[in-house]
């Protein structure tokens, strides 16, 4: 396959498998840790609205989709990138990395929460994705 090609494509399927995990465990994060009582999740107005009576156990399941989204982001962009896997690696950090930043945006989440967030959940889970990635050749 042409390298351009081949690499286009570690960009797209990295972003879209990201995104299903990112995507998947926020789903199922309140059927295994239930959000406060009187939290109304299903709306971006509704969390703003209710992010006061979340509690830090309510922030593992959105850190652990913003950082596992990432690992397998990250991970098959470097195992499908013809050549500089670590540099698409980085590259899927930092495209989840500007979507973490919007997020802070968007709900007001603590400070604790959005620190732990944009320091260890993308460019950090970048660079283990692309050296599995580099390690299962």
């Amino acid at each position: 396959m042409n390298p351009i090609l081949k690499n286009i494509l570690a960009v797209v399927l990295g972003i879209v498998l990201g995104s299903i995990v990112n995507m998947s465990l926020i789903l199922i994060s309140s059927s295994i840790i239930p959000p406060p009582e009187g939290a109304d999740i299903t709306t971006t107005e509704g969390l703003k609205a209710s992010i006061h009576l979340f509690k830090p156990v309510n922030f593992i399941f959105p850190f652990l989709a913003h950082a596992l989204g990432t690992l397998v982001g990250a991970f098959v962009a470097a195992k499908i990138a013809s050549n500089h896997k670590m540099k698409f690696a980085y590259g899927l950090g930092f495209f989840f990395l500007l979507g973490g930043i919007a997020n802070i945006f968007m709900i007001p989440a603590p400070m604790w929460f959005n620190g732990l967030d944009l320091i260890v959940a993308y460019l950090p889970m970048a660079y283990l994705g692309g050296k599995f990635a580099l390690k299962s050749n």
